[in-house]
């Protein structure tokens, strides 16, 4: 799980307090709906029909115990007891109120969150793979890739006024549940036939009025070029998407107009001038980033389990839930969950409070089994 360091926090409360003040002239009239909307919407808001909708970045899909239940706060002190989590990994709140905006933004904030660049025409919230980390099929843990795309993507000047939203996802396994094919721009990271790190980039996917599948413009790229190669995908797609119609103005129509090989070249030349320049990573630089998503201290476990066995046969209930929600875990005696919020009731996507608040309870409680099954072995060492 990734962890803010200084510069991040730095950051993000000085966004909170210039917010503030945003909300502040806006309220006492010294800014207009017009000056005010860009501004709003660099911070996440909305205005819709009867109430302002307010969407919260989660990079990569990754959250803590204390940030769920900061969710589930706003949730019941702000909106209607409730939020809507997204398919590219933000949460969104649909009954907002303009003074209580830089309110949930300091919330956000003490739990190391924002609603940073979650709308407008710029670089959104990076996505991952939702079991990254744990997946057996992982070539490569995807989640410092996302992160070092999103420290890079963050104010980026040259790319806060795009000509329409551009999504990225990065996927670091053999099946690709990130969804990259998808998104405007797509990262698969792998190893070739060598053993070195590489990755493909995919551009032009999206879904929408005319679903495109992304194509591959660059394969076997060296990792060090990942932002420098990124860098140059959209400074083609600044310089020559559609300004004049928001419906065409997607990267998947410029890629399929030109058509893919063209838009590949054009890359291509682009890159020459990036290449080897300011923004080329290095070793140091990916270590720092990965050291904030090193792995949990697993217990030792058997790979079968008695008593879940006996449920399995006994309760076909439970049974046909494990066959639909549980999968693989890297590690034996583990697995992997999915909670699933389409019960056929609510929206898919919504989840109350309180539910947010017990998957936070869930989630301690598995680490304080965790913690003291290794008190435990070690007492009994002593002894």
């Amino acid at each position: 799980m990734y962890q803010y360091d200084q510069y991040d926090q730095t950051i993000v409360d000085e966004r909170v307090a210039q917010y503030a003040d945003q909300v502040r002239r806006r309220l006492s009239g010294e800014l207009s709906e017009e000056e005010f909307r860009p501004l709003r919407l660099q911070n996440g808001l909305y205005y819709q029909r009867h109430a302002y909708m307010h969407r919260i970045a989660i990079p990569y899909g990754n959250l803590r115990s204390d940030q769920l239940r900061m969710l589930a706060t706003i949730a019941r002190e702000h909106d209607r007891g409730y939020g809507h989590f997204s398919t590219r990994s933000n949460i969104q709140y649909n009954w907002i109120k303009l003074e209580e905006t830089p309110e949930i933004l300091r919330k956000l904030a003490s739990v190391q969150m924002h609603a940073i660049q979650t709308s407008g025409n710029c670089i959104r919230n990076i996505t991952a793979d939702q079991f990254a980390g744990v997946a057996p099929d992982e070539f490569v843990d995807p989640r410092p890739w996302a992160e070092i795309l999103r420290q890079w993507s963050t104010f980026h000047p040259e790319f806060l006024w795009l000509p329409r939203k551009f999504k990225i996802a990065v996927s670091g396994s053999h099946e690709d549940r990130a969804a990259v094919q998808i998104h405007d721009m797509g990262v698969y990271v792998k190893r070739n036939a060598q053993g070195e790190l590489v990755v493909d980039i995919l551009a032009g996917g999206g879904l929408g009025r005319t679903p495109v599948v992304g194509a591959v413009i660059r394969r076997d790229l060296p990792w060090q070029h990942l932002l420098t190669y990124s860098e140059a995908v959209l400074r083609v797609y600044n310089r020559y998407g559609r300004r004049d119609n928001m419906y065409k103005a997607r990267i998947k129509i410029l890629v399929k107009a030109l058509p893919p090989e063209k838009f590949a070249a054009q890359v291509e030349e682009e890159w020459q001038h990036l290449k080897d320049g300011p923004s080329t990573l290095t070793q140091a630089e990916l270590d720092r980033v990965s050291q904030y998503f090193q792995p949990p201290v697993y217990e030792k476990l058997a790979d079968t389990d008695a008593s879940f066995e006996k449920h399995l046969l006994e309760n076909r209930a439970f049974a046909r839930w494990v066959e639909r929600n549980v999968r693989p875990h890297k590690v034996s005696g583990y697995a992997a969950v999915t909670l699933s919020l389409k019960n056929g009731i609510v929206a898919p996507g919504d989840a109350t409070d309180a539910q947010m608040e017990a998957v936070a309870d869930w989630a301690d409680a598995a680490c304080i089994l965790a913690s003291g099954a290794r008190r435990a072995r070690r007492l009994a060492r002593r002894r």
